[in-house]
């Protein structure tokens, strides 16, 4: 279906249209920041569909070099919200490494679609040895390995893959923080043994020769939370009409790519220089789940954006996850464990969310399904219910 046709049917009715300017939005024009990152799709598509015309929002997209520029952007007010780590808005209420501040989750934007990749000569490493600490331990020296932002997604996830092959990630490998739209000329550049950030960048490093990706992020935490849509707490209070409008917009452009060919043709969009400004190729075939093959298996779990609103729903447990991880490697003290529940319920928009995704005829699938991450240990609601044992159950952290 052409995008001309999709926006034909999916039109408001009269009724809807009534019901739609009894919540005229209090602040009209926003500023939404991004990284040039392929899931950063439902702000592109959302923009370059002008979905937010329909709630009465007029979307300007600023691409910022870092996820250091968006949480300082966020603090200054320079942006409305954002396309953000989970783990940034999480660290920023905390105050983990800088300022701290009142935050807010309005959704999750997608799950999965985040990698690992490592030079070559590592990855024929691990394909001679088939374990991760041999393959390691042939480089001769401690291990250099990039993520995003210190308390975002991809650092936490590969602490949590190196730990559970046995690798102390806070002893046995050094950390550095890189954009990641800067990560392939890092592994150009040299010293630098692998990395962990979002696509097309892993694809970009592959078709490059300089690297080869050795797992996703569906493998060690299927259907994970990754990026949200995120604002300081006080622009929610202060425009909550225009906050409900926001997530309505990008619940559309959720929905509108799940829809057959519609990636393929944000896969071009994102390709522009504007936004992501790396080839359309490269874009579309991760987009679409296609990682080629891992070390002989198909990857699985490609990233969602909508999956009928399962994708969405912003559940207090995925942020609570994020303050187990802190606790367990020394970024934060047992108080914030104590407190995780009621810090989740203050960050995590729910009733706003349910509120804006009934209006769109979106389901609210608010209860979290359980899942197995790559340790073999299961984070679900009984999980968050004793953060403390789930914690204390890991048995490399920091101590």
């Amino acid at each position: 279906m052409s995008t001309s046709s999709w926006l034909a049917l999916d039109g408001p009715s009269p009724d809807r249209q009534d019901r739609i300017s009894d919540d005229v939005p209090e602040k009209r024009h926003l500023r939404v920041g991004f990284v040039a990152l392929s899931d950063a799709a439902p702000l592109v598509v959302a923009k370059r569909l002008e979905l937010g015309h329909e709630h009465g929002l007029t979307l300007e997209l600023s691409r910022e070099a870092s996820w250091a520029a968006i949480r300082d952007k966020l603090l200054t007010g320079e942006l409305d919200a954002a396309h953000s780590l989970y783990g940034l808005v999480y660290g920023v209420q905390l105050g983990i490494g800088g300022p701290r501040e009142d935050m807010a989750v309005l959704m999750v934007l997608n799950r999965n679609g985040q990698a690992v990749t490592v030079t070559p000569s590592l990855a024929d490493a691990l394909a001679e040895t088939g374990d991760l600490r041999e393959a390691l331990a042939s480089l001769g020296r401690k291990p250099v390995f990039a993520q995003t932002f210190p308390t975002g997604t991809h650092a936490m996830f590969m602490n949590y893959w190196f730990a559970a092959q046995g690798i102390d990630p806070l002893r046995d490998i050094a950390s550095i923080v890189i954009p990641p739209a800067h990560m392939v000329a890092a592994m150009e550049e040299g010293g630098l043994d692998g990395f962990c950030c979002g696509e097309p960048w892993h694809a970009v490093a592959q078709a490059r020769g300089l690297g080869r990706t050795v797992a996703v992020s569906s493998d060690i935490w299927p259907n994970h939370p990754e990026k949200v849509l995120a604002c300081r707490r006080d622009f929610v209070t202060r425009y909550p009409k225009t906050a409900q409008a926001l997530v309505r917009t990008l619940l559309s452009a959720c929905r509108w790519l799940d829809m057959p060919g519609h990636r393929a043709e944000a896969a071009g969009w994102l390709a522009e220089p504007a936004w992501v400004g790396a080839p359309r190729d490269l874009i579309a075939a991760r987009l679409l789940g296609d990682f080629g093959r891992l070390f002989g298996r198909h990857a699985l779990l490609p990233v969602s954006f909508f999956d009928g609103g399962v994708v969405n729903y912003p559940h207090l447990s995925d942020g609570m996850w994020f303050v187990s991880q802190y606790r367990r490697w020394g970024m934060v003290g047992d108080d914030a464990v104590v407190h995780a529940a009621q810090t989740a319920a203050e960050v995590n928009q729910t009733d706003l969310f349910a509120a804006a995704a009934r209006a769109e005829a979106v389901p609210v699938v608010s209860e979290a399904t359980g899942e197995v991450l790559c340790d073999g240990r299961r984070w679900d609601a009984a999980s968050a219910a004793d953060l403390t044992a789930y914690i204390d159950g890991f048995a490399i952290r920091s101590r």
